[in-house]
């Protein structure tokens, strides 16, 4: 099982990298993209970033059980009661990807009793690493360089000035709006806009103030950026309940939520 007062994140990070480099591999070259049943696509990137990390996982904590997008999940009742599990997006972005913009990630989290207890975000094209573990802050690591501790900064209601994570010709009448809003209390609005979980890590770094998610995503999607904004000061909420993203659910649909 996990022991939590003698947990090391360094081995996730160097499998969140291997991970990262077999993607690069693939990305390196022309590629097949396939579709699965939900009409996603698919890439041999993926399968072969999945078969790294549940390998890994496997040797460094057996008998902890996994969720991975690649990988078929459990019936809820087989899953509802677990204490300790892995909840992994072995290529999150993988539109990115096949776009070839780089705004793509591995993400490794682990949960305990439904929340993110510690999570690994790397991005492989800028060697970039954001993790987390509870109650030892948040961090960004690029290439060999020290890693840097991460602060949001302050709640974006206290700012005059305010960075929306958000596409600003793409955003839906919900985001519009938050961003009316915003501006009907006199804030400034600015713009910043990136692929996957890397949205969330932008608020972890305090390079935008808010991401406002107000459409579908999976479990998988968040979970470990959600790690890395938690341990930087930041919430990432319901956006309706305003309660905590909470995971294992009987359907790992998030519902929309909101990083602040």
């Amino acid at each position: 099982m996990i022991d939590q007062a003698n947990f090391d994140i360094a081995p996730l990070l160097a499998t969140a990298v291997r991970a990262g480099a077999a993607i690069l591999d693939v990305y390196s070259k022309d590629f097949a993209v396939e579709k699965k049943a939900d009409n996603s696509p698919l890439t041999e990137a993926d399968k072969r970033a999945n078969a790294i990390i549940l390998e890994d996982l496997a040797q460094f904590s057996p008998g902890v059980p996994i969720i991975s997008e690649e990988t078929k999940t459990l019936p809820f009742e087989q899953r509802k009661d677990w204490d300790w599990f892995w909840l992994v997006d072995p290529l999150d972005g993988t539109k990115e990807f096949i776009k070839k913009n780089g705004e793509f990630t591995v993400n490794i989290a682990l949960i305990h009793r439904g929340v993110p207890w510690a999570g690994v975000v790397y991005q492989p094209v800028t060697d970039t690493l954001y993790y987390a573990v509870k109650r030892q802050g948040a961090w960004q690591r690029k290439g060999g360089s020290v890693p840097e501790r991460l602060d949001g900064g302050a709640h974006y209601s206290e700012a005059d000035a305010v960075t929306v994570v958000a596409s600003r010709s793409h955003m839906s009448p919900e985001v519009e709006q938050f961003v009316t809003d915003l501006r009907g209390r006199g804030k400034s609005v600015e713009f910043l806009s990136a692929g996957s979980s890397l949205k969330l890590c932008l608020v972890a770094s305090g390079a935008a103030s808010v991401y406002p998610r107000l459409g579908p995503t999976m479990e998988w999607d968040t979970a470990a950026a959600h790690a890395v904004a938690t341990e930087a000061g930041r919430s990432v909420l319901n956006f309706e309940t305003r309660e905590p993203l909470l995971y294992n659910k009987q359907n790992l649909l998030n519902p929309w939520f909101i990083v602040e």
